[in-house]
């Protein structure tokens, strides 16, 4: 008998598409943890198959806005400057250097200092001065400053595939060259075998690392895979004089010219300059030439395609600016290589939904490639990475956001942005509109600011509120903090704390679960004790097996097996539906419904007289759900409130939506209702000291570290329990507020102790109510009162350790 994957001493059977970067740190990866039963197919050959791997010029910048990101870059340093082949290093950690030549650039240098002082990477913004002696070919007079990263440097990405495919090899991985896939079986939802033609490969998983042909192996799987793959174009220089001594590859830092789309690195005499000013160049991956084919047609592998001159000439006239030496230079090379980008420039990784046992390990670059290498292999062997993934996995799209037209603009956009100045706030601006409430006509009656949010067009103030700001005292803001801001965000604020207002709460995810085993069910992948009476409604968490948090929910029980859940993302939902038991039945019904919040102090007054049902305090109390009737809308009431006010959630169907929103706006006229959008919500649920999930919280934290640790009740059994049983708080999600009542911040922005960084902002808004900016922090435990200093911009601004909730302790305000 066939041994399962459980009892074979090798570990299950693994293939993995593709032999590049991504591919070989894999194997290596997999067969470090015991998994050796591992193949890896490749259809060009070995060690330089034609892949993106094959031309990537192998540039290593750690530093990200996306502390995910920076975590796979750093592993990739780490891991990367350890091996070595022959006696030459896989890594050359000649550093890295970012110019700025516009005082906007400049500022934007200063934010990615603190980004890197955030994520524990080596960092600093330098003169124009010392930008010269990093970089002795610069025409100074033209540079504002720099940023040094001396632990950056450069990949040697076919060096490092070698070295990684010699150790998995010893340990009994296999690497076959010229196999080119054909076809994936599969059988009841699972991944049975990988088609190749040179024979078929038995498997229990595969991975796709195959890069930009990763659509290619995705549509064999029937999966889709949401990736566009883009020419970037690279040349080299002739020899120059001026490096006429060189030796060494290359012995300076690695040059970023981010203002006009460049870079620059050494190839020993010669320099060799990448490009990203130029048009989005779109590749059809289906269209890629074999290897050979390729070769035959005088390309040099299948993704290097010819080099256009017309897009490269005006970069050209960019480098000689900056680099008089290039004035008198010529190109001896160059060439248009393929790279993969996403609608959101993140990876793609996970195992589908659709088809277990199908991994995807895509729109992967050099610079994260052993990074995510180790989180792919922890996911399969562990059952989590543990880093925070849910910025890459694969399940975060919207269908929505699936669509090959989609892909492909939002790819080609990302490409136009790789190098650009992107606020915290900025959205994309096509395609709009993708995802519009039922509410949407009105919200552009009264002049909403609209910005984006899983293809969600989201109000954050409206125009008509403007006479509000009147009276209204605020401290002038900084032009980075006043872009996607407007004073009506406070003066909406006000108007909920002291009136009522109308929340448009649709973009937020809603499951349906039903069946007979459905409270069974979520009671054991959940926290908190749902076991009540139809109409309640319980806060609660979604852990892994580790007690990391997954996502936090509010589940209402409208009937016996009848449960209204409250989630964040699509992996939400992929993680019910994986863990389902047969009779459970799990749906989005997000895009059929639509949701209200109805929040202020005379919330009650505007609702009450459109319903026979009593909404008193005594009658419908907090955390409680009723169905009932407002005028001719039937809707689902639930006494929740975001923003620390007495309100409900109102839910109906979309067909109905815009009929509730008109019967509460015309309802709400004598009580002085206004709409409000999400800048002052968000202000709002920080004064309470609500978590967002995926900004303040993930599965790197557990409930107690977080502050959630209330909607754990430990007396039951759920997913994770053992876990937390002596889980440490060695760090805590911790209040803050600024001491300057003018001083703001955005997030991910460096918090420092005793001088020294010791943990980051997740989020942050003025507190309208309170006077003060709000940040919340991770940090080790501290006690109220400390002071600490938050970096911003460069600037050190001081805050001190609050106590939480920093408004309306008591609750008085929702429980009335």
């Amino acid at each position: 008998m066939s041994s399962t994957p459980e009892t074979r001493p090798h570990g299950p059977r693994v293939v993995v598409i593709g032999a590049g970067i991504v591919g070989c740190s894999l194997a290596d990866e997999l067969t470090a943890r015991g998994w050796t039963d591992v193949t890896v197919l490749e259809q060009g050959p070995l060690p330089a198959p034609g892949g993106s791997t094959s031309h990537a010029p192998g540039l290593v910048f750690q530093t990200s806005p996306s502390k995910t990101l920076a975590e796979f870059a750093k592993y990739t340093v780490e891991k990367f400057g350890s091996l070595e082949v022959d006696g030459v290093p896989c890594f050359n950690q000649v550093g890295g250097l970012e110019l700025a030549t516009t005082p906007e650039r400049l500022a934007d240098l200063h934010r990615r200092a603190g980004y890197a002082a955030a994520w524990g990477i080596r960092g600093e913004v330098v003169s124009t001065a010392r930008c010269k002696e990093l970089w002795p070919l610069l025409d100074e007079s033209v540079v504002l400053g720099g940023f040094h990263t001396p632990d950056d440097g450069l990949a040697r990405a076919l060096l490092a595939s070698r070295a990684q495919m010699e150790r998995a090899t010893e340990r009994g991985a296999r690497f076959l060259e010229r196999h080119t896939v054909t076809g994936i079986e599969k059988e009841d939802g699972r991944i049975k075998a990988v088609v190749t033609d040179q024979g078929t490969f038995p498997a229990d998983h595969v991975v796709s690392a195959a890069g930009f042909w990763g659509p290619v192996i995705g549509r064999m799987a029937g999966i889709d895979v949401p990736l566009q793959p883009l020419a970037h174009q690279y040349a080299r220089t002739k020899p120059l004089p001026e490096l006429s001594e060189a030796t060494a590859e290359a012995s300076r830092p690695i040059l970023r010219f981010q203002d006009r789309d460049l870079y620059f690195r050494e190839h020993t005499d010669r320099i060799g300059i990448g490009s990203y000013a130029h048009r989005p160049l779109p590749v059809d991956p289906f269209a890629v030439l074999p290897y050979d084919e390729a070769r035959a047609r005088n390309m040099d592998m299948p993704s290097s395609f010819p080099f256009t001159e017309e897009d490269w000439a005006p970069s050209w006239e960019d480098c000689r600016w900056l680099v008089p030496a290039l004035r008198y230079a010529e190109i001896e090379e160059g060439f248009n290589g393929v790279f993969s980008f996403t609608p959101d420039g993140m990876p793609v990784l996970g195992e589908s939904r659709t088809l277990r046992g199908f991994w995807l390990a895509e729109a992967v670059w050099v610079t994260h490639s052993a990074g995510v290498a180790r989180a792919v292999a922890e996911w399969m062997v562990d059952g989590r990475p543990s880093l925070d993934l849910h910025e890459c996995d694969l399940t975060r799209f919207e269908e929505a956001q699936r669509s090959p037209s989609y892909v492909r603009e939002r790819g080609s956009q990302q490409f136009v942005e790789v190098y650009d100045v992107l606020h915290p706030l900025q959205p994309m601006e096509n395609p709009r509109p993708l995802r519009v409430s039922p509410f949407h006509a009105r919200q552009e009656q009264l002049g909403a600011f609209f910005l984006e949010g899983g293809g969600w067009e989201r109000p954050h103030w409206y125009e008509a509120n403007a006479p509000l700001v009147d009276g209204l005292e605020l401290p002038e803001r900084d032009a980075w903090s006043a872009r996607y801001w407007s004073p009506i965000a406070a003066a909406e604020a006000r108007a909920t704390r002291e009136n009522v207002a109308l929340y448009d709460m649709t973009p937020l995810r809603r499951l349906e679960v039903t069946g007979p085993g459905a409270l069974d069910f979520l009671d054991r992948m959940t926290t908190n004790n749902l076991r009540k009476k139809p109409g309640a409604v319980t806060y609660t968490l979604l852990l892994d097996e580790t007690g990391g948090i997954r996502s936090d929910l509010t589940v209402a029980r409208l009937a016996p097996d009848r449960f209204q859940v409250g989630a964040n993302s699509p992996t939400d939902l992929d993680w019910l539906t994986r863990h389902a038991p047969e009779g459970v039945h799990i749906r989005d019904i997000t895009s059929g419904t639509c949701c209200i919040g109805v929040w202020g102090p005379l919330a009650r007054d505007l609702v009450q007289p459109l319903t026979r049902d009593d909404f008193s305090h005594e009658a419908f109390g907090y955390f409680r759900a009723k169905e009932t009737y407002l005028g001719h809308i039937p809707v689902t009431a639930m006494r929740l409130s975001y923003v620390g006010e007495l309100g409900w959630e109102l839910y109906t169907t979309a067909d109905l939506g815009l009929r509730l929103w008109d019967t509460l706006w015309a309802a709400g006229q004598e009580h002085g209702v206004i709409a409000a959008g999400r800048s002052a919500f968000n202000s709002l649920r920080l004064e309470k000291g609500y978590r967002a999930w995926g900004t303040d919280m993930t599965d790197e934290h557990n409930p107690f570290e977080a502050g959630v640790g209330f909607a754990v009740r430990m007396d039951k059994v759920f997913v994770g329990r053992e876990a937390l049983t002596d889980a440490p708080v060695t760090r805590k999600l911790t209040p803050l507020l600024l001491d300057d009542p003018a001083a703001v911040v955005l997030g991910k922005e460096p918090v420092y102790v005793d001088g020294a960084p010791a943990g980051y902002v997740t989020s942050a808004s003025y507190g309208y109510t309170l006077g003060r900016c709000i940040a919340y922090a991770w940090l080790p435990v501290l006690p109220t009162g400390a002071a600490v200093h938050i970096e911003y911009f460069g600037e050190k601004v001081p805050a001190t350790v609050a106590e939480e909730p920093l408004f309306d302790p008591k609750m008085t305000r929702i429980r009335r």
